[in-house]
């Protein structure tokens, strides 16, 4: 038996805002909304989790509120690639100009990634252009 990686659950101080923020960076839909959680899942999944295994059904992330800011750096973050037939630098800037920010976490200077922290602060990177 195994199991399914159901969600990656996120604490934030603006739990509505912050999905917003991810479902437009990621083009994800949110599949449910409540004072409690915020659900986002690919738009594409939506289409096929019917269609799926229950094992094979891809994870969503889960936004709830937390009345505490986030302190200090993140023990676990995600790493995003863009397809070589998109501009890495471009969907950097992208994501920039919905608010994120590029930061300096201490990465040594020939590194084929960018770190970036979201509106809350959550780190994440955007690697180099991948085709698989």
């Amino acid at each position: 038996m195994a199991l399914r990686w159901y969600s990656t659950v996120v604490e934030s101080t603006d739990h509505r805002a912050l999905a917003g923020w991810w479902a437009e960076a990621l083009d994800w839909t949110v599949a449910y909304a409540s004072d409690l959680e915020v659900v986002l899942v690919p738009a594409w999944a939506e289409e096929l989790t019917e269609a799926l295994p229950f094992h094979r059904v891809p994870p969503g992330l889960v936004f709830v509120p937390v009345d505490h800011e986030k302190s200090g750096k993140n023990r676990l973050h995600w790493d995003f690639a863009p397809h070589t037939s998109e501009n890495r630098d471009a969907e950097i800037e992208r994501l920039v100009g919905l608010g994120a920010k590029v930061i300096d976490v201490g990465e040594p200077q020939e590194a084929t990634w960018t770190v970036l922290a979201d509106p809350d602060g959550n780190e994440f990177c955007v690697l180099s252009a991948r085709d698989a």
